[in-house]
């Protein structure tokens, strides 16, 4: 059994709860995952700030985070954290609404859960067609070319991180 956990302590964007689950459940099930908690919190750039600092000694707020919180053969508990902040500021750059934009970093985090990586151009290939095939199920078409060309420019590793 998938339990997914809904958190919104934010008041940016409206949130299709319906989706988010969908989205985790895809993910877990696509992973052969059948028995996971996952709870997901949606906050805002401050507090994404904070934990960022906290727990990566990162001072800058990111997209999104992701922790694994337990993990064995049968089960899979975790956690994936999105900024709403980041999605409404972002997602227009890549042709995305706020809400898609969320979506993705969802799906970015639930795909680190269960064992994908993006620190090389390898991983971070495989990721990207996972992140694709997800994201199609929901009507969304990402290009990644235009988003990992951006976001190296600007320093940061390409996509949503961890």
């Amino acid at each position: 059994m998938i339990q997914v956990e809904i958190n919104n302590q934010q008041s940016t964007l409206a949130i299709d709860e319906q989706h988010f689950q969908k989205a985790v459940v895809d993910v877990l099930q696509a992973a052969g995952r059948a028995n996971a908690s996952v709870s997901v919190a949606i906050v805002d750039d401050p507090t994404m700030h904070e934990l960022n600092r906290q727990y990566l000694a990162h001072d800058y707020p990111t997209d999104v985070l992701s922790f694994v919180l337990e993990e064995d053969e049968d089960q899979l508990e975790g956690e994936v954290i999105v900024s709403a902040d980041t999605a409404a500021r972002v997602g227009p750059e890549y042709g995305a609404s706020p809400q898609q934009e969320l979506l993705h970093y969802l799906i970015h985090g639930c795909l680190h859960l269960v064992g994908h990586d993006d620190h090389d151009v390898e991983k971070l290939k495989i990721m990207r067609e996972q992140e694709s095939v997800h994201l199609k199920e929901f009507g969304m078409e990402p290009n990644f070319e235009q988003r990992d060309n951006v976001q190296n420019v600007a320093g940061r590793e390409g996509g949503p991180t961890r």
